[in-house]
C-alpha cells in the first residue's frame, strides 16, 4: 500500500530548508561563532581620511569609519583590520595575510595605488606647470600599471584565495578625484591635468577589475557613486589638501566611505545594498601589529613655492625672483586659486 504524504509536510520541509539556507548569510556561523570580515590593503581600506584613528601603535591610519567598519557594524561581523596607509602589494603579502584562514567568511581589499605611485603623481601634478612634470609622472605610472601591476595583483589575489579558500572576496577600486576645477590655494592643477588624472584612474580601475575577475573575485567599482562628490564639489566626499593633517589629503571623508564605498562593497559581498548608516562603534575589531615598510609612502606633499626646488625651477622656466615672491605673498594673503594660477601662467609667457 502506498502512503500518501501530506502536501503541508512538504511545504513545511521546504520552508525549513529555505530558512536554513538564509541562515548561512546571517552573521553567526553554524556553531554560533561570529563571521569575520578581514580588511586588507592600503589607505583607502584602512580608513585614512575618516578620522577617529585607532591607537594601535602603528602609523597605518586605521579607522572604524572605513567601509569595512561600516559594513561590520551594519551586519554584526567581527572586523580584522589589517589594511595600512602606504601599503603596496608586497606589504599585503608580507604583513597582512596572517589574518586569513579557512574559517574567514569575507575579505575586502584595495591595493595598487601605491604600487603605481599615486601620491607622487598627485604631488607632481599639484605643482605649477613650470615647477613640475605632471604628464611625465602620469605616463610613468601608467607604464607600471600596464606592465607590472597585473602580475603584482595576481600574486596577492592568488595568496588570498590560497589562505582563505571559502571566503567571499571583494576588490574595491578607487574613485576619480577631480571634477575639473581646482579650488585650493596650495595647488596648481590645470584642467587638462585633472582630466588626464581621472583617465588614469579609469585605466587603473580596468586593470584591477580584470585581475580580480581572473581569480573569481568580485570588483566594487566606486567611480559612479562619487560622481558629484569629487574634490571641490559642493558635496565633497574626498578631502582636498589638508594642511592640518596632510596624510588625509585626496582620501575619502567618512561620508565617502559610508555612502560611496560601503553600499557597493556590501552588495558585492552578498550582504545587501542601499545606504548604510551604522558607525562601527560596537564592532569587535582586531588590527595588525605592524606598519607598512614605509609609513610615509602614499602621502601627498603640497607644493612649497619658497623651497630651493621652486627657486631652481623658476630660474629654468624664466620666472623672475620678483614674480615668484609675488606669488608667495599672494598665497600667504589667501588669494584665490584662480588668481594664483593666472600669476603662474603670466610669469612663464
Amino acid at each position: 500500500m502506498r502512503i500518501r504524504r501530506s502536501p503541508w509536510k512538504a511545504i513545511v520541509a521546504s520552508c525549513l530548508t529555505l530558512a536554513a539556507a538564509l541562515a548561512g548569510w546571517a552573521s553567526p556561523t553554524a556553531d554560533g561563532a561570529t563571521k569575520t570580515l578581514v580588511a586588507l590593503g592600503d589607505s583607502y581600506s584602512s580608513g585614512t581620511g575618516a578620522g577617529s584613528y585607532l591607537a594601535d601603535g602603528t602609523g597605518c591610519y586605521r579607522s572604524l569609519g572605513t567601509y569595512s567598519g561600516v559594513i561590520a557594524g551594519q551586519y554584526g561581523l567581527a572586523l580584522n583590520l589589517q589594511a595600512c596607509s602606504g601599503a603596496v602589494t608586497n606589504d599585503v603579502l608580507d604583513r597582512q595575510l596572517g589574518a586569513l584562514g579557512s574559517s574567514t567568511s569575507y575579505v575586502t581589499i584595495s591595493i595598487g595605488g601605491n604600487d603605481v605611485g599615486f601620491a607622487d603623481v598627485v604631488t607632481e601634478c599639484a605643482k605649477p606647470g613650470w615647477m613640475g612634470d605632471c604628464d611625465g609622472a602620469i605616463t610613468r605610472a601608467l607604464w607600471i600599471a600596464e606592465n607590472d601591476l597585473p602580475t603584482r595583483l595576481d600574486r596577492v589575489y592568488s595568496a588570498i584565495r590560497s589562505r582563505a579558500p571559502y571566503a567571499k572576496v571583494v576588490v574595491a577600486g578607487y574613485p576619480r578625484l577631480f571634477n575639473g576645477s581646482d579650488c585650493h590655494i596650495a595647488t596648481f592643477f590645470s584642467g587638462s591635468e585633472m582630466s588626464r588624472l581621472n583617465s588614469a584612474a579609469d585605466r587603473l580601475s580596468q586593470i584591477t577589475a580584470a585581475a580580480a575577475a581572473k581569480r573569481g573575485f568580485s570588483y566594487a567599482d566606486v567611480r559612479s557613486p562619487f560622481v558629484g562628490h569629487a574634490v571641490c564639489d559642493s558635496a565633497e566626499w574626498i578631502h582636498n589638501v589638508r594642511i592640518t593633517n596632510i596624510t588625509e589629503s585626496f582620501h575619502p571623508k567618512s561620508t565617502g566611505y559610508r555612502s560611496g564605498y560601503a553600499p557597493v562593497v556590501a552588495n558585492r559581498l552578498g550582504l545587501g545594498a542601499g545606504t548604510l548608516s551604522t558607525r562601527a562603534t560596537n564592532v569587535r575589531v582586531t588590527t595588525g601589529g605592524t606598519t607598512s615598510s614605509d609609513t610615509t609612502r602614499g602621502r601627498f606633499v603640497a607644493p612649497d613655492l619658497t623651497s630651493a626646488e621652486a627657486r631652481a625651477a623658476a630660474r629654468r622656466a624664466g620666472v623672475s625672483p620678483a614674480e615668484l615672491e609675488a606669488m608667495v605673498r599672494a598665497q600667504r594673503s589667501g588669494a584665490g586659486n584662480a588668481q594664483l594660477e593666472r600669476m603662474s601662467e603670466a610669469a612663464t609667457r
